[in-house]
């Protein structure tokens, strides 16, 4: 018996070590080959010989970018039948310009688009969730069902007409309309979770200081703002950081709405963008991805409390 207990106890425990270092590898792996120089590619320690910090320094604008030709390529432009054409195209591949990722645009991009669609779902969350677990009203069954079936399907299927909508309408012509529709489809793609998850939360609000609230000459309103919400913080911030990751990380519509657009393109698009040009080297891109996910890392972090008692607690208890 003691021997079966110990064996369960080592089978858990080999588990959870195999999900963190599958979950843990890839960053660390991506980490150690941002800080390589070209020379310690080929090493298959995780530690570099020595750290490189100029991928960094580049995305983020600190130093001006240096053109970096292996040794084997300027062999090969020494060769006098080479004409001077080839070799400028060639080493157009190794030369860096100023822009190589504008990781500040990109991120106040990523930012605005991403914070302005969560918030807009918190709100139509909040009151879509109070209705269907407050209000009594005919037909709120079928329409809280028919509100989860629109997670049925996927983006690929809505891509083609949502876009042709677009066009149509004249949105897709201009970076606001493009930015404008990108948006509602973030706060399409997030309400029926959202509202879904504060919907539970709210049901285990107790009814009775809502009744105590109305009492004292409180309406509907200012009982949601000065009652549920306050003791909802924790599952609203769940919430928000949900709908906010699922727009920071998403490609699918965004590399279809701002194609044209090279202004106002997100991390995830300008990671792609990086990835495909002639600036696509292997510090550069892990380094483009290290700071493309360090933002969502940050604000888990400094919510993981409230986070964490959203997911796992209920509110006052009766």
């Amino acid at each position: 018996m003691v021997i079966q207990r110990l064996a369960q106890k080592l089978g858990f425990y080999l588990l959870i070590l195999l999900v963190l270092f599958f979950t843990l590898f890839p960053f660390v792996q991506m980490l150690s080959t941002s800080l390589k120089h070209q020379f310690d590619w080929g090493n298959p320690s995780l530690i570099p010989i020595k750290l490189n910090w100029d991928a960094y320094g580049e995305l983020l604008g600190i130093q001006k970018p240096e053109i970096q030709v292996p040794e084997s390529i300027k062999r090969l432009l020494d060769n006098p039948k080479l004409s001077e054409e080839k070799k400028q195209k060639i080493l157009a591949k190794y030369s860096s310009t100023s822009d190589v990722f504008p990781f500040i645009r990109y991120f106040l991009n990523t930012f605005l688009i991403s914070g302005t669609a969560s918030f807009c779902s918190l709100v139509l969350a909040v009151f879509g969730a109070y209705s269907f677990s407050r209000v009594r009203y005919r037909g709120r069954g079928l329409i809280q069902r028919g509100v989860l079936m629109t997670y049925m399907f996927g983006g690929v299927l809505l891509m083609v007409p949502l876009y042709q909508i677009a066009v149509k309408s004249g949105l897709a012509a201009s970076a606001t309309g493009s930015i404008a529709v990108l948006i509602v489809i973030y706060v399409v793609q997030t309400l029926p979770v959202s509202m879904y998850m504060l919907g539970n939360y709210f049901r285990s609000i107790p009814e009775s200081l809502e009744e105590a609230a109305r009492i004292d000459g409180c309406s509907r309103m200012k009982t949601i703002l000065l009652i549920i919400l306050p003791l909802s913080l924790p599952m609203l911030v769940t919430v928000f950081i949900y709908a906010f990751m699922i727009a920071w990380n998403e490609y699918l519509f965004a590399s279809v709405f701002l194609k044209g657009f090279s202004e106002n393109l997100t991390l995830p698009i300008g990671l792609k963008t990086l990835f495909m040009s002639k600036n696509a080297i292997w510090d550069r891109i892990m380094a483009a991805s290290m700071l493309t996910a360090i933002p969502v890392i940050i604000l888990f972090m400094a919510f993981e409390k409230n986070l964490i008692s959203g997911l796992t607690e209920g509110s006052v208890k009766e």
